[in-house]
């Protein structure tokens, strides 16, 4: 029976924290295995990539799921790890505004905000599923044996401009949808009124665009670190497979 090595980042990834106990896998490939001296090496370069398959398809169904929770109605705006507040840039315009008791007025506008972001959100996937499908085995193994979050910064890395150039017109549309101009502009104005004040006009769309973008990668994190902690199914599988070659 021919030598098998199992790839390097097999054992370095995945036999750490309880994953794949490691004496447990030296065990089984010793079981598995001819005497080393006579044995030919042979590598199984099918193990990375059925691996770096399974990452993928773990990562489609975090996405998926993402998506799911942040398109829902109430995915962002009851959500404190994603709503988005008031822009930070006009902060000064939502005390002076709720001073003037228009209080109702500037919650209207951070709710039509975030149902902004939610409707934008369902355009995502597609999105996402290009950059899995295009991963490549090296961009695996360095998500495999890297941080905790090494696959949502490459997801971030890898569709953020292509999130933002689909997300602005779609973010455009969801303001007429949900009627955000409407609420926003009788406040803006009437703040630029007020004798002294700094003008205001913050670029809406921009803001809720990268917000939206970042409630996104705040979910995909969220799976990432399910997929971690227990890889069962996904990988574990996989692995078992190969060793029965």
């Amino acid at each position: 029976m021919k030598y098998i090595i199992i790839s390097t980042f097999l054992l370095a990834g995945w036999c750490v924290e309880g994953r794949i106990p490691m004496e447990k896998t030296r065990t089984t490939i010793s079981a598995k295995t001819a005497d080393a001296s006579t044995a030919s090496a042979t590598w199984l370069p099918i193990a990375e990539s059925e691996v770096v398959d399974a990452l993928k398809n773990a990562l489609t169904k975090g996405a998926k799921e993402s998506i799911s929770i942040a398109s829902a109605v109430d995915g962002f705006y009851r959500n404190p790890k994603l709503f988005i507040p008031w822009p930070a840039e006009a902060e000064k315009m939502k005390t002076v505004l709720s001073s003037l008791g228009l209080s109702s007025q500037v919650a209207t506008v951070e709710k039509t905000i975030n149902r902004a972001a939610e409707e934008a959100s369902k355009s995502a996937f597609e999105v996402f599923v290009s950059a899995i499908k295009n991963m490549t085995v090296k961009d695996g193994i360095a998500i495999v044996t890297g941080g905790d979050n090494a696959a949502t910064e490459y997801l971030r890395q890898t569709t953020s401009n292509e999130l933002s150039e689909k997300f602005k017109p779609i973010v455009k549309k969801a303001i007429g949808k949900v009627k955000l101009t409407s609420y926003w502009n009788p406040l803006m104005k009437k703040y630029n009124k007020i004798p002294g004040v700094q003008k205001q006009n913050p670029d809406l769309e921009q803001y809720i665009t990268d917000k939206a973008i970042d409630g996104l990668m705040v979910l995909i994190a969220e799976e990432e670190a399910k997929i971690r902690k227990d890889p069962a199914g996904q990988v574990t599988d996989i692995l078992n497979r190969i060793l029965k070659k």
